[in-house]
């Protein structure tokens, strides 16, 4: 995709904290990206590493309290969301930047017929009568791919397969020709050839509308099929930052190379898969090093004591891993004089 050099969103030292009766949840501790005009960036992790906290983030969506923005800036074509009053994010939110929300039995109104919720999105943000916009609302539908939109259009959710409520959410989402659209988990409980369909209507609809896509899921498979670049995410950080063929074809940091290995290989015989041993550190209480050090098979005493920046590579790929800096041979060579 041809991705215009100034980014329309900048993420920069963004951490959205919890504020609970067990302590402070650091559900994402400082994660810096950048997302360009028809670009797709990938961000990738195990359930409840931020992915989707980051998403709510960028909309303003954190449940508060006991949730806050703690940190950093979101910059969406140079002005910083994070500064903005409500009424200026609703001007923004659902116009220029939307969103896909994972589950669409949860996020559409269950009693409203889905053009009329379509609809109202359209006359919000767009100012258009009623009958302009219960027009465009039919001719999303058709967009996405649902027969007989006239006639689904004057439906409920209840009355459409999980397929099409999906549709329905990325004609939502789609409605004002947003120019940033994120998506969490669009394809989640959706069988494999409503899955594709999906996914290569986003595609199709991004090469029309020019936007910038931020697909969050925990499926590799996904990655590798739409994204431009991946942020991995572990315990609320960015781990490594890279062209997706580099994610696949040279994995950096440990806990990408676990990820990487635990796919199945189709041309392999595997008894079982392979797996990452120990788990995630819990958000109230974060290690002092390198929050992925008790599992890696590398660590070394300086991974339980300091925590690696995440440093751009000569080839550009971002890691956050002691191995890739200059002090690891020291460390090493220390370690075997003992």
């Amino acid at each position: 995709m041809n991705a215009e050099n100034r980014p329309i969103l900048e993420v920069k030292g963004l951490k959205t904290h919890f504020h609970t009766k067990r302590g402070v949840s650091r559900a994402v501790d400082g994660i810096d990206f950048t997302l360009r005009k028809g670009e797709t960036l990938g961000i990738v992790g195990e359930s409840g590493c931020g992915k989707s906290m980051t998403s709510l983030s960028i909309l303003r969506l954190i449940p508060s309290p006991p949730g806050k923005i703690a940190g950093g800036q979101i910059l969406f074509k140079g002005k910083d969301l994070v500064s903005l009053s409500e009424d200026e994010m609703r001007k923004i939110r659902g116009n220029e930047i939307s969103m896909i929300f994972q589950e669409p039995m949860t996020s559409l109104n269950p009693v409203i017929p889905v053009g009329e919720q379509i609809a109202e999105a359209l006359r919000l943000h767009q100012k258009m009568s009623k009958k302009e916009a219960r027009d465009k609302a039919v001719e999303m539908l058709k967009l996405v791919g649902i027969p007989s939109p006239e006639k689904r259009a004057k439906q409920e959710p209840f009355q459409l397969s999980g397929g099409m409520r999906q549709r329905v959410m990325i004609a939502m989402a789609l409605a004002c020709t947003p120019e940033v659209l994120i998506a969490d988990e669009p394809t989640t409980a959706l069988d494999v050839t409503i899955q594709a369909q999906i996914l290569e209507l986003i595609k199709d609809l991004q090469t029309k509308l020019g936007m910038g896509v931020i697909m969050i899921t925990h499926d590799l498979g996904v990655v590798a099929e739409t994204c431009d670049t991946v942020a991995v995410m572990y315990a609320g950080n960015i781990v490594e930052h890279a062209p997706t063929n580099k994610i696949f074809s040279d994995p950096r940091h440990p806990y990408t190379q676990g990820l990487i290995a635990s796919l199945p290989k189709i041309h392999e015989d595997q008894d079982e898969l392979k797996t990452i041993e120990g788990s995630v550190p819990s958000p109230y209480n974060m290690p002092l090093g390198c929050r992925f050090a008790s599992r890696c098979p590398f660590k070394q005493p300086i991974c339980h004591e300091r925590q690696p920046e995440l440093a751009a590579q000569p080839d550009g790929v971002k890691v956050r891993c002691w191995m890739y800096t200059s002090q690891w041979t020291e460390f090493q060579q220390q370690e075997a004089v003992k």
